[in-house]
């Protein structure tokens, strides 16, 4: 969209015919027009990780979406430049006609709607700011997508799984036996029984994300309110429930932590440090925490060697969670606060599971429904 070349060059405005008249305007120009967007795209994102706290993934995905919009308004109101475009001057048919050129590029109906997500949050904090009198982007539907509703093991499955998980002896031995030369993240997903029961309990039994899980610290866990203390989306804090189950896992992990902290140097960490943390303290520049990818892969090497699907993944414990407790009577809303859902309407996704499943029932055994 951009071109190199300074002075007379001309450019296209996004979707006019090649060579009419109006659908060009000078470099200078489309400079000035970007450069206007940009620094507002970068002032926003600026605010999304100071204020708000948002996730360095959420600001990747945002600071994607807000800069590729940024260089579209540039090139579509660039024409209009000396004129004083900003915001205020993008009407929805602008984000309409944005979705539509996504979409010719073969984006799906999902990566459409995460970059209408990104640009409503953008004109949203343009609006507070009072650089727009009205928001246009309030007046763009979402593509309506088709529902995935998660496919999560039963009840049984993930007993079964985590019944498999006791402490066996000889763990600290298969640990040592990395080898330095594989690939990090596949070395820490190395066995060790103990770690790996804390991983499953916690996700299964307390409901959170695997960037929760692997952002809780020792004390994080409130052993006199059988609770943990939890950051969500946000850096929203919460207290979820620990479970009988998952509380003696964390007791019979913590001596092997505390020996493995000891033994690299970093006895500092011991109280005040990671909960999870990897089987290679050092590597890393020093690292000791665990990371999400080493977590994924820990969840899906366990869950084939049992038997489950090959899509499980850390969130589908999440997703196991909310519909188990809703299949066993629990309250909508209980479920909503566990699992840290800013709308309830997230989490009556796992009632539409539910009611599936029923379904499912319902035409196996009842005589009408053959």
């Amino acid at each position: 969209m951009r071109s190199s070349m300074a002075g007379e060059q001309l450019h296209p405005v996004a979707g006019s015919r090649k060579g009419s008249k109006g659908a060009k305007w000078k470099a200078g120009s489309t400079a000035a027009i970007e450069s206007s967007f940009v620094a507002l795209g970068e002032e926003f994102l600026s605010g999304l990780r100071v204020e708000r706290g948002a996730s360095e993934h959420t600001l990747r995905a945002y600071s994607r979406e807000v800069r590729a919009f940024a260089d579209f308004l540039a090139e579509k109101l660039g024409e209009v430049a000396a004129q004083g475009a900003s915001l205020s001057s993008v009407e929805h048919t602008h984000i309409r006609a944005y979705m539509a050129f996504l979409l010719d590029k073969g984006l799906t109906k999902a990566s459409v709607a995460r970059a209408l997500a990104a640009i409503r949050s953008w004109f949203k904090w343009a609006a507070r700011r009072g650089l727009l009198e009205c928001n246009p982007a309030l007046l763009v539907s979402t593509p309506k997508l088709p529902k995935h509703l998660p496919r999560v093991p039963s009840v049984e499955e993930v007993n079964r799984l985590l019944d498999s998980l006791e402490p066996t002896h000889g763990s600290e031995a298969i640990g040592r036996r990395s080898n330095p030369g594989h690939d990090l993240h596949a070395e820490e997903a190395a066995t060790w029984p103990e770690r790996e029961r804390v991983i499953f309990e916690l996700l299964y039994g307390c409901g959170i994300r695997n960037s929760e899980l692997v952002g809780l610290d020792l004390d994080s866990i409130c052993w006199r309110d059988d609770a943990i203390r939890v950051f969500g989306k946000g850096s929203k804090e919460r207290l979820v429930p620990l479970g009988d189950s998952a509380a003696d896992a964390v007791r019979a992990y913590l001596p092997q932590r505390q020996a493995r902290l000891e033994a690299a140097g970093l006895g500092a960490l011991v109280q005040q440090g990671p909960l999870l943390i990897r089987l290679r303290i050092g590597v890393a520049k020093g690292a000791a925490r665990l990371t999400t990818r080493s977590v994924g892969r820990i969840v899906k090497r366990i869950a084939l060697s049992r038997g489950l699907a090959a899509d499980v993944h850390p969130h589908t414990l999440r997703h196991a969670f909310g519909t188990h407790m809703l299949e066993e009577g629990a309250d909508l809303r209980a479920i909503q606060e566990m699992l840290g859902h800013e709308r309830l309407s997230t989490t009556q996704r796992y009632t539409q599971l539910t009611v599936g499943q029923i379904q499912r029932v319902y035409d196996q055994t009842h005589p009408r429904s053959k």
